[in-house]
């Protein structure tokens, strides 16, 4: 039996960061996945977490692990299918390094994803995005902060990740014009700014306290601001904004709405989605054509143009009524020539 843990570890500590260059935020979603994993495997093979051994990760454990994440925590196929992102990647790895395993990792590898629905993006509309920057209180430091996390959120369209990952040295301090964004897939791109967003930034930056750590955006403790702190900071405005605007409390907004919210306003000011996915950052048109589904624009444009065919007026005539009944009759009868 080869014991887990040291593979494992550098599997998430060397494989992921160095060789593959994988994003600290994809390698921070590696390791929740397998935190998971193995509290799972260590409950059902009544064992410690560190004991594990890889032979013991088969294909029947992690399809009862995968059944289990979307039954018993209730999670979407699209989370069943990042967990098992994860497994595919490590067991990949594992075929090189352990030869003896390579039957076991081939198996695993086959398992495959679940088909997810392709259910059209939420975002909110130009009056429900400006309730909801107008939230912040200007008057104190978190609510200088929160409004530029906001306008930045929206106005670049940045994820979760790449907002809280940002650091002071990614912007230009003299004038506050653009930023410099590390994206998903280390696609680096330079995103100008509107007045708005520049003037809450120099606000931010002019309250930002001296000391804490090189991000931009800092927490009340003076380190780096977290996912799920801008998480709780973003369903705090909503909630309030809902008061004002109740059409919001009918929206599941996270973050990633934002990151849609201004895929589809910059779609409606440009009518173009080659800028739309070079603003986002986006590898390929195909992430940004889910915006177009939520869109209705298009197919308005798309009606518009297109000539309705005609119908032929034409008169009703009842049918016979006699030769109906002995069609009836012909119909419920069962009979052999």
């Amino acid at each position: 039996m080869t014991v887990l843990a040291p593979h494992l570890a550098i599997f998430l500590q060397e494989h992921l960061p160095h060789e593959r260059r994988a994003s600290p935020h994809t390698c921070e979603a590696y390791a929740y996945s397998f935190r998971l994993l193995l509290c799972f495997a260590a409950t059902r093979l009544r064992t410690t977490p560190s004991r594990i051994a890889i032979e013991q990760l088969d294909p029947p454990l992690v399809l009862a692990f995968l059944e289990h994440i979307e039954k018993a925590r209730g999670n979407s196929a699209r989370t069943r299918n990042a967990r098992l992102a994860a497994i595919h990647s490590f067991f990949r790895f594992l075929e090189y390094r352990l030869p003896s395993c390579l039957d076991q990792a081939r198996r695993v590898r086959a398992i495959p994803m679940k088909k997810a629905d392709e259910a059209l993006v939420s975002h909110l509309t130009r009056a429900e995005m400006q309730a909801l920057l107008d939230v912040p209180d200007p008057r104190q430091v978190s609510g200088i902060r929160d409004r530029a996390m906001l306008y930045l959120a929206f106005a670049a369209g940045l994820r979760v990740s790449e907002l809280v990952s940002l650091r002071i040295d990614q912007i230009d301090r003299q004038t506050v014009a653009s930023i410099h964004v590390m994206g998903k897939g280390r696609r680096e791109r330079v995103l100008p700014l509107w007045k708005e967003t520049t003037a809450a930034l120099k606000a931010w930056l002019a309250a930002r306290p001296a000391s804490g750590d090189e991000e931009l955006f800092l927490n009340a403790t003076g380190r780096a601001m977290t996912r799920s702190g801008f998480e709780y900071i973003l369903a705090k405005h909503v909630a309030t904004a809902a008061q004002k605007l109740p059409s919001i409390a009918d929206k599941r907004v996270t973050p990633h709405v934002l990151h849609h919210t201004c895929a589809m306003h910059t779609l409606q000011a440009t009518r173009d989605i080659r800028k739309v996915s070079l603003w986002l950052g986006h590898a390929s048109l195909q992430s940004t054509e889910i915006n177009l589904r939520a869109d209705p624009t298009e197919k308005l444009e798309a009606l518009a143009a297109m000539a309705p065919l005609s119908l032929k007026p034409g008169r009703f005539r009842a049918p016979d009524k006699l030769l109906a009944m002995l069609k009836s009759i012909g119909q419920s009868t069962n009979y052999v020539e």
